[in-house]
């Protein structure tokens, strides 16, 4: 099965993707991810203003099988989430990178991001 990884994004070993802009980063889960989920039915998000450290779980996946957690994949304060995903969480299944991402953290500690995979990495993870 192919997976779409795209070379821009880093990512975690819990299969979040994170993309960073200056301090701001955004959060998604992963190709591989929505597709071991199956079929995503809601999105439990954490409260905006609320700070989490580098892997703590922050809110739930709900699929049809099963609930998975969302871990936090960088240290920071939740600024902004993905509302459309409330009435559509399917959009995670059918577009997790670019209208499924789930929310926008303010970056507490930057170094943390060294501890992230690259696109190699992460293909190579989940081969």
């Amino acid at each position: 099965m192919i997976m779409n990884i795209p070379e821009n994004l880093l990512y975690t070993d819990e299969h979040e993707w994170v993309k960073i802009d200056d301090n701001l980063a955004t959060i998604g889960i992963t190709d591989y991810a929505q597709g071991e989920l199956g079929d995503i039915v809601f999105i439990e998000f954490p409260d905006l203003d609320l700070t989490f450290n580098k892997g703590e779980s922050i809110g739930t996946i709900e699929a049809v099988k099963t609930v998975a957690d969302i871990y936090m994949p960088i240290s920071g304060k939740i600024v902004e989430l993905n509302e459309l995903l409330n009435d559509t969480p399917e959009t995670v299944n059918n577009d997790p990178f670019i209208n499924g991402w789930m929310l926008k953290i303010k970056i507490e500690y930057m170094d943390e991001a060294s501890t992230l995979m690259d696109w190699k990495k992460y293909n190579t993870f989940i081969s």
